[in-house]
C-alpha cells in the first residue's frame, strides 16, 4: 500500500491507496482561515500543517499499520518544474522523508499539479495514455494545460505539462473575493455556488475578455465588486460571476482545442467542483473529475506512487 501526503495552500492531506487502485482512506483537515480575510500567510499555512499532519498519521495509521506500507509518495512542490516552490510543502515532504527513514521503504516526490491531474484521472476512471489538455482552475491557478503522459511507465515524472493558456486573475480568486465581499467565510467558492444556483434573476451580466487562451478576470470581479457597492441582488452577481468564468473557458478551450489539435480535455482543481460551471461546460464535452476529487487532495499523489513504488512482501 501507497501513503501519499499533500500540504496545499488550504488544506492537509492524506491518503493510503493499494496497488490496484483501491482507495482505502483519504483523510484532510482545512486550514482555518479568520472570518473577513482572503487566505492565509504561507508562514501560517505552513504552521497549520505541522500541526495537522500527526493527529492525520495517527487516524490514517488506525487504518492501515504503518508496517504494511510500501513506500511514502508526497507532493514538494507546486508544479513539475524546476525552481517551482512554495513553503508549505515543506510540510509533507519532512513528514514523508522521517516516515521513509523509520520504516526503511522508499520515498516518491511529486508535485501538487500532477496530483490534481492523477487525482482527476482516477475519479473519472480514465487511463489516457495519449496527450491531452487539462484545465486547472483553483484559488492559485488558472492555467489550459497540454499533457503528455510519459513514454515509461514507471518514469517519476508522470507527465509533460505545457502551459498553453492562462488567466489573469486565478478563478478560485475572483470567486473567493467575491463570496468574501458578500460576507462568506473563506474559501467562499461552495457558498457562491449554491448561491448563484437560488439565482431567479440573471438579467445582470458581467462582460468578459478573452484572446485566444488568454482570459482576463481582473475586470469582471472589478465589476462584480461595484454591483455590490451598489446594492444588486447577491444571488444575481453570484450566477454572473459563474456564468463568466463558463463563458470565457468556453471560448478558451475551443481555441486551445484548434490551437492544439487535441480534443480530449479534463477539468480539475478547487473550482471545478462548482455545479454551476459544470452545468455550463457539459455542452463542450469536457471530462470532469468528480467533485469530491476536484479539490486540494493526496489521492492522486497516492495513486501516482502505485505507479512508481514497487510492491514490497509487507502483508
Amino acid at each position: 500500500m501507497i501513503l501519499g501526503i499533500d500540504t496545499s495552500c488550504y488544506t492537509t492531506s492524506l491518503a493510503i491507496m493499494d496497488f490496484k487502485g483501491r482507495l482505502i482512506c483519504d483523510l484532510r483537515r482545512p486550514l482555518a482561515v479568520a472570518q473577513g480575510n482572503r487566505g492565509l500567510r504561507q508562514s501560517d499555512a505552513l504552521y497549520a500543517h505541522i500541526q495537522n499532519l500527526p493527529g492525520l498519521a495517527e487516524e490514517a495509521f488506525s487504518i492501515v499499520p504503518a508496517g504494511k506500507l510500501s513506500a511514502i509518495a508526497v507532493s514538494i512542490r507546486p508544479r513539475p518544474l524546476e525552481g517551482s516552490f512554495m513553503p508549505v510543502f515543506t510540510a509533507g515532504h519532512g513528514m514523508a522523508r522521517q516516515l521513509s527513514a523509520a520504516l526503511d521503504i522508499p520515498l516518491i516526490a511529486y508535485s501538487h499539479q500532477e496530483g490534481h491531474l492523477a487525482a482527476a484521472l482516477w475519479s473519472a476512471g480514465l487511463n489516457w495514455q495519449q496527450d491531452f489538455l487539462a484545465l486547472h482552475l483553483s484559488g492559485g491557478t488558472g492555467e489550459i494545460l497540454q499533457v503528455s503522459p510519459a513514454a515509461d511507465p514507471v518514469s517519476p515524472t508522470r507527465y509533460q505539462i505545457s502551459i498553453i493558456g492562462d488567466t489573469d486573475l486565478p478563478p478560485g480568486q475572483f470567486v473567493d473575493r467575491i463570496g468574501v465581499a458578500l460576507g462568506y467565510p473563506f474559501p467562499a467558492g461552495p457558498h457562491l455556488d449554491k448561491l448563484a444556483l437560488t439565482a431567479t434573476d440573471k438579467s445582470f451580466r458581467l462582460s468578459g475578455s478573452v484572446k485566444g487562451t488568454h482570459i482576463s478576470f481582473s475586470g469582471p470581479e472589478s465589476a462584480a465588486q461595484r454591483a455590490i457597492s451598489k446594492g444588486v441582488e447577491p444571488a444575481a452577481i453570484a450566477a454572473a460571476v459563474f456564468d463568466n468564468i463558463g463563458k470565457s473557458l468556453s471560448k478558451a478551450i475551443a481555441a486551445a482545442r484548434e490551437q492544439s489539435g487535441i480534443n480530449d480535455v479534463l477539468l480539475m482543481g478547487g473550482v471545478a467542483a462548482s455545479s454551476n460551471l459544470r452545468n455550463y461546460l457539459e455542452k463542450d464535452r469536457i471530462n470532469f473529475a468528480k467533485a469530491k476529487y476536484s479539490s486540494d487532495n493526496a489521492v492522486g499523489i497516492a495513486w501516482l506512487g502505485t505507479k512508481n513504488a514497487v510492491k514490497t512482501d509487507n502483508p
